[in-house]
């Protein structure tokens, strides 16, 4: 079969109102999409607890993470963070332009040298 190029910071006309998730690739233990925010935050109130851990990319725009019992963390364009299973956060704000990379799986950390 022969590759396909894509890019990760097209976008795609839709209807939808609110984020727009984009499965790339999905594995047997992982799930890796992009994220497209357009200036939308998580809804008040609502909080994500996943099961799985996952690690996040912000690679175009800016955006505030809330995490909760931690605060507010902000994000710039190439920051990225690892947000553990069952713990608790959410999109306090971001820019309109903002694309993620979402990695979903279960990782077994290393000490950094």
């Amino acid at each position: 079969m022969k590759p396909i190029v894509r890019t990760l910071f097209a976008k795609t006309p839709s209807t939808a109102v609110g984020e727009e998730i984009k499965p790339l690739l999905d594995g047997t233990s992982f799930r890796l999409e992009s994220i497209h925010s357009y200036g939308q935050p998580t809804p008040g109130g609502f909080w994500y607890d996943q099961t799985n851990d996952e690690w996040v990319l912000l690679a175009r725009g800016t955006a505030r993470l809330e995490i909760e019992g931690e605060g507010m963390m902000e994000l710039t364009s190439g920051d990225h963070l690892l947000i553990p299973a069952r713990c608790r956060h959410r999109v306090d704000c971001v820019s309109d332009d903002a694309v993620w990379l979402a990695l979903h799986a279960t990782f077994h950390l290393h000490s950094a040298p």
